[in-house]
């Protein structure tokens, strides 16, 4: 791809995330008792809210254990190198558009601990994958428990089961492909040099995809997915209790499922737009108000970006100055 086109395409995308955010955000502010709302968050809990900020920072920890049990099927990470990259990642995430995070973590790790760059970003990515068909999993399990699933949820469970289960048979699969995608490379006419790039791509991306089928790995990864999604979700709790709202932890689930794939889509920076959707559509079923759900977000938004900001930051201003990753 051309410097141009690449330059039309990343144009064609910001205009795209940024005119649905627009669209989101009308639905979503329609109708919304700013008054009612800012009585909401000015009678907020500083104990409660602390609490969510220490539940926060707790997940954002264990995601860069978790993240090292892939890496470590490659080479050798220490926990501080780990969490200065998922913390820096989850930074740029926030304030970069187009998931500029997964790049910023994998360079930073595969810079100083000498692992190959593909491999280190297909982790990034599968993790993300993975999270994506734990979360359409339980979000399905939990809509099939329910009696009557509210609004939009009544058919959104099947589909949501069938895109993790897609998802988890890509990831055992592909590895196994590796010698067929290989001998497709080959066959493609490109010149010698692209030909060892593309075949060190491939190569990247399978292993990558293949540290999950180790057994041990593999059970290490989803216990602590199941720790992390479970003090998320109890995290969200905290903070609806915070300003006075109580949020059922089915309801905690389905929200973070929904925050977490909603991000997969075109967004600006911070997510402005869909998360206020998400957050008006899978609250207001639950009891909440169209205004309780958008202070609740809002509040939700802003402990996030203290959250990364802070680490996320520190990680930033220590990067260059770390040693080589050997700490453990």
């Amino acid at each position: 791809m051309t410097d141009s086109a690449w330059t039309r395409t990343r144009r064609f995308s910001a205009a795209a995330a940024f005119a649905l955010a627009g669209v989101l955000l009308v639905y979503s502010l329609r109708g919304i008792d700013w008054r009612h709302a800012a009585a909401v968050v000015t009678r907020a809990s500083p104990s409660l809210l602390a609490l969510a900020v220490v539940i926060s920072t707790t997940t954002l920890f264990l995601r860069a254990v978790r993240w090292r049990v892939l890496l470590t099927a490659e080479g050798s990470i220490g926990i501080v190198s780990a969490f200065r990259a998922t913390a820096a990642g989850y930074f740029a995430n926030n304030f970069l558009p187009a998931r500029a995070g997964e790049l910023v973590r994998a360079y930073l790790v595969s810079s100083s601990a000498s692992l190959d760059g593909g491999f280190v970003l297909t982790t990034a990515l599968a993790e993300r994958v993975a999270d994506a068909i734990v979360l359409a999993l339980l979000s399905a399990a939990i809509l099939f428990a329910m009696p009557s699933p509210p609004g939009w949820f009544a058919g959104a469970a099947r589909p949501a089961a069938v895109a993790g289960l897609l998802g988890a048979g890509a990831i055992a699969v592909v590895p196994l492909l590796e010698p067929v995608l290989l001998r497709l490379a080959k066959r493609l006419p490109l010149p010698a040099s692209v030909d060892g790039r593309v075949a060190a791509i491939v190569g990247g991306i399978a292993r990558g995809l293949r540290s999950f089928h180790d057994a041990k790995r593999l059970t290490g990864f989803f216990l602590l997915t199941a720790v992390i999604w479970g003090l998320d979700a109890a995290g969200a709790v905290v903070g609806a209790s915070a300003l006075g709202l109580r949020l059922p932890l089915s309801a905690a689930f389905l929200l973070i499922a929904g925050l977490s794939l909603g991000s997969a889509l075109p967004s600006t920076p911070g997510y402005v737009g869909i998360y206020q959707f998400v957050a008006v559509t899978v609250l207001t079923p639950f009891g909440f108000s169209r205004s309780d759900a958008i202070a609740f977000i809002l509040v939700a938004q802003a402990l996030m970006y203290l959250v990364v900001g802070v680490w996320g930051g520190m990680a930033l201003a220590t990067i260059r100055t770390a040693p080589r990753s050997t700490d453990r």
